[in-house]
């Protein structure tokens, strides 16, 4: 077996290719199809690594990039970058036709450093800069340009969550990386800048300020109870009855008590992990099918695409995975057609976010959505 084939769950088969500028492109294919084709662009120089810059203020992590500024912007579709290559379009994917692919971003905010990376430490307003060490991945959900996720049919989606498990279980070796945060942008409302249905991986040499909020509460709260924070918030959400949204026999969605986006979505699954790569197969097998429930609910409340941000929340790679766990927020900014909520004074200048709807209203909302019979 060449050493660049990987067997995967659910009949899925990675093939790794190189790219022209000497990055890799992962290949994740049902079936049996051979990956050969070439990159046959002329080779281009990689953007060194950019800076971290400690805010002492906060004591938060700024990852300074400006070579992104050079970033492709909103092209036109037959200038697609991540569509198959085909006459005149020599794309970022050089293969006709793929399923589902993986490649390092072209003009990453965090890059490989090498052999030696340590995150600087604590010094106040003497604090060292440092490297912005770690990986941006773009993972393409598929070559169909006019789709999207949920539109996808679940074989599909199974093969994508295929890919996010590999690559939090790989990307998870790498001693320079703390957390692995595998996201979707949907909608120019939220900063999309390529319309192609995709998603990204950030692993990141520091835990987000949020991941490091979730984990001091989870870390708290097991301390002074001994139970799973997550596993305790769900077991009230099934109490309650009135925020869930949808479940089935492995993931249950749900809007959270304290929703602070107009139409927020948590889904779970119901036997708690810590990461994507700690679900088993029967979980990731039954993902599929509450993904498209989901977010065609969210798109049916207005009946309009919704403009959205999807991502995964996970344990950190080196800590907290015994009381953090994996779930998957939704958050839309629509508050209305026509209408943006947008965070404004309090939410942007202080952290704090004020909801106009209650979160039990978004909820019934979704639930009264008609989905249509052939999902």
């Amino acid at each position: 077996m060449s050493d660049h084939i990987n067997h995967l769950s659910a009949g899925v088969i990675r093939t790794d290719l190189p790219m022209s500028d000497g990055r890799t492109i992962r290949y994740y294919d049902q079936g049996h199809i051979t990956r050969s084709a070439v990159d046959t662009r002329e080779k281009e120089e990689r953007p060194g690594l950019g800076e971290l810059r400690l805010d002492p203020l906060t004591n938060e992590w700024t990852a300074i990039a400006a070579h992104r500024q050079t970033r492709v912007f909103l092209p036109p579709k037959e200038l697609c970058p991540l569509c198959a290559t085909k006459p005149g379009l020599i794309s970022e994917i050089p293969d006709k036709a793929y399923q589902v692919v993986v490649f390092d971003n072209k003009s990453p905010s965090f890059a490989d450093p090498g052999e030696s990376f340590s995150l600087p430490k604590w010094a106040g307003l003497k604090t060292k800069n440092g490297q912005s060490a770690g990986k941006c991945e773009v993972i393409c959900f598929t070559d169909n340009h006019e789709t999207s996720f949920h539109q996808l049919d679940e074989d599909q989606i199974r093969i994508v969550m295929e890919a996010w498990r590999d690559r939090t279980r790989e990307l998870s070796k790498e001693k320079h990386i703390a957390h692995i945060a595998p996201f979707e942008n949907r909608g120019e409302e939220v900063g999309v800048t390529l319309s192609h249905p995709h998603g990204q991986i950030y692993a990141y040499p520091f835990l987000p300020p949020r991941t490091e909020k979730m984990y001091r509460a989870a870390k708290k709260f097991y301390k002074e109870t001994g139970k799973i924070l997550l596993e305790e918030i769900i077991k009230r959400e099934v109490k309650d009855g009135v925020r869930i949204v949808a479940q089935n026999d492995h993931w249950i969605a749900y809007v959270p008590f304290a929703a602070r986006y107009p139409f927020e979505i948590h889904v779970a699954p119901k036997k708690s992990v810590a990461d994507l790569a700690a679900l088993s197969d029967a979980q990731a097998d039954s993902y599929p099918a509450i993904a498209k429930e989901v977010l065609q609910r969210l798109d049916g409340v207005f009946g309009i695409e919704m403009a959205y941000i999807a991502a995964w929340h996970q344990a950190p790679v080196r800590k907290g995975r015994d009381v953090m766990r994996l779930h998957w927020q939704i958050t839309s900014i629509r508050r209305a057609p026509g209408k943006l909520k947008y965070l404004a004074g309090s939410e942007s200048a202080f952290g704090a976010f004020i909801m106009d709807l209650k979160p039990e209203q978004s909820a019934q909302q979704l639930r009264d959505v008609r989905l249509p019979k052939n999902r």
